[in-house]
């Protein structure tokens, strides 16, 4: 049965490249198989939905041919089969579940495809001033990487390589197979030297002849200045690795904490000055904290309750080379008792028309 990519990602065929984006970096946070509720079926399928879904070539021929197309088969080179014929099984004893893979290797799909190792993500919290000004964070993946004993080679540091016999050295080889269309001869990546055409003499005893193997990695992250909460950083190639391949990428959810002081909109952030009735009306002098530490700000006579001062480039870098303001939200405290010589005062001021 075809696979309904644009359902596994809970998006539709007329969803956008950034809502494919949005929605598979959720899915791919909550099914992460490093957490507790993580399943690890269910991040492969949405991380094989995204592969699809995120390149416009594939998409644009998964819309048109169905899955049939998908992992290189016909397709994607304009075939176009739009057959299931996986569990079938004529009573010559044709397998009809090879139909498939024959139709992909004949028409060249998988010949030039490049084996790709799984996406990963984790996510890292930072404080709001981090966020701010950036920072660099040093984190441990658990993951399927590159092994340290052999440095991908499968074997030993100082062994030599002897010529596969499988494939005699070019690294793929021919198979035959009966259908119900006839025998076809197919060609594929060779299993035992996984297309180098030639092996070691003495395997790894780390990773034995894999070249990776699953171990803990410290990775620093570079954080830039400005990111705001929920943002993703992609780290290519810092995913998990695989034999004879590319290794995948890296996903790292960025939580920044909330700061009491200040609240952010855009590159813009806001704060509040809390000052007194008698400063309003005659104006004062009042220090304000600013993530660049304190700085004295003049309240002008007669400002009104919730009015905004401006203090220019005071806020987040807004990646043009400048920041944006800090909005000073000036609420002014009105005392709820008066004294009767404060009344008297006060009743003065009315008289004067105030």
């Amino acid at each position: 049965m075809a696979k309904d990519y644009y359902n596994m990602l809970g998006v539709t065929k007329s969803s956008t490249k950034d809502d494919i984006k949005k929605a598979f970096h959720k899915l791919a946070h909550k099914y992460h198989p490093d957490k507790n509720n993580g399943d690890d079926a269910k991040f492969k399928e949405v991380n094989e939905a995204y592969q699809i879904l995120s390149d416009e070539r594939k998409r644009a021929e998964y819309d048109r041919y169905g899955e049939t197309f998908a992992n290189g088969g016909a397709g994607a080179n304009g075939a176009g089969f739009g057959f299931d014929w996986g569990g079938y099984q004529n009573q010559e004893g044709f397998d009809m579940g090879d139909m498939g893979d024959i139709f992909s290797d004949f028409f060249g799909g998988r010949q030039s495809q490049t084996r790709r190792g799984r996406d990963i993500s984790t996510e890292i919290t930072i404080s709001f001033k981090e966020a701010v000004f950036g920072v660099e964070r040093k984190i441990l993946i658990s993951k399927v990487g590159t092994c340290d004993a052999c440095e991908g080679r499968g074997g030993e540091l100082h062994s030599a390589f002897k010529q596969c016999t499988k494939c005699n050295g070019k690294g793929r080889v021919h198979e035959s197979k009966r259908t119900i269309l006839g025998s076809f001869t197919v060609e594929h990546v060779c299993t035992t030297c996984n297309g180098r055409g030639e092996i070691p003499e003495k395997l790894c005893k780390e990773c034995h002849g894999l070249g990776i193997r699953k171990k803990q990695e410290e990775i620093t992250v570079a954080i830039p200045a400005g990111i705001d909460d929920g943002q993703m950083i992609r780290m290519t190639s810092m995913g998990e690795a695989v034999s004879q391949g590319v290794a995948g990428d890296l996903y790292i959810k960025i939580n920044v904490t909330r700061d009491p002081n200040y609240i952010r909109e855009g590159s813009n952030i806001v704060t509040h000055l809390k000052i007194k009735l008698s400063d309003a009306l005659l104006g004062a002098s009042y220090t304000v904290g600013t993530l660049d530490g304190p700085l004295s700000i003049k309240i002008p006579e007669g400002i009104v309750h919730g009015e905004m001062l401006r203090l220019r480039e005071k806020g987040i870098p807004n990646g043009k080379g400048k920041r944006g303001d800090m909005l000073v939200k000036v609420d002014i405290i009105f005392p709820k008792k008066l004294s009767h010589s404060q009344k008297e005062l006060i009743k003065k001021l009315a008289d004067e028309g105030l």
